[in-house]
């Protein structure tokens, strides 16, 4: 069992790999490109999929990890040494759960770190902040969507839900990369 601290008042122990997850990486290696690895705490949780995916044999789809709880964004750097052991490795960040570990004031904070950190171990970063998502589901965004899109462009990729109006949103989304591109150096 791996302890994972949810806020500063509780602390709850629980594997980040369950029975289910196991079952379900069969599946995965026959059908998936790319497998995520949520709410882990330690590289033990990391180890524990690859070795998992070794014995499955086969191709191992490349995983993901995402951040999401605060042991897995303070254990990071570690987390990568052993995620860089597989063929192909990344990282989602993603807002919410994190947002709620850290605080909301450190959200911009935390994003940026997990971004340099990335960037140091040449590791790719998806992009998943809720990127346009009321425009992709009502047609039209709010202002911190827009300037969420604008600070993705540092990331490899970046994540649309669906919705009725995604289409727009690729579009906007490209138009706002394309200006952030172009503004981008001093």
């Amino acid at each position: 069992m791996i302890e994972g601290k949810i806020s500063a008042e509780s602390v709850l122990s629980f594997a980040a790999l369950i029975a289910k997850d196991f079952e379900d990486l069969s599946f995965v290696v026959k059908h998936a490109d790319v497998v995520e690895l949520s709410f882990a705490n330690t590289s033990r949780d990391v180890e524990a999929r690859h070795q998992h995916l070794a014995r499955l044999g086969g191709q191992a789809p490349a995983v993901v990890l995402k951040i999401e709880t605060r042991c897995g964004f303070e254990n990071l750097p570690d987390w990568l040494l052993t995620a860089m052991r597989a063929p192909i490795c990344g990282v989602m960040i993603a807002r919410g759960d994190l947002a709620v570990e850290r605080g909301f004031e450190r959200r911009a904070g935390v994003r940026e770190e997990i971004l340099w950190i990335c960037e140091a171990a040449h590791v790719p970063v998806i992009w998943a902040i809720q990127v346009l998502e009321t425009l992709a589901e009502d047609g039209l965004p709010s202002r911190a969507e827009i300037s969420d899109a604008a600070m993705g462009v540092r990331a490899e990729c970046m994540m649309l839900n669906k919705g009725t109006h995604v289409g727009e949103a690729v579009r906007v989304l490209d138009e706002i990369l394309g200006h952030m591109q172009d503004d981008g150096s001093k």
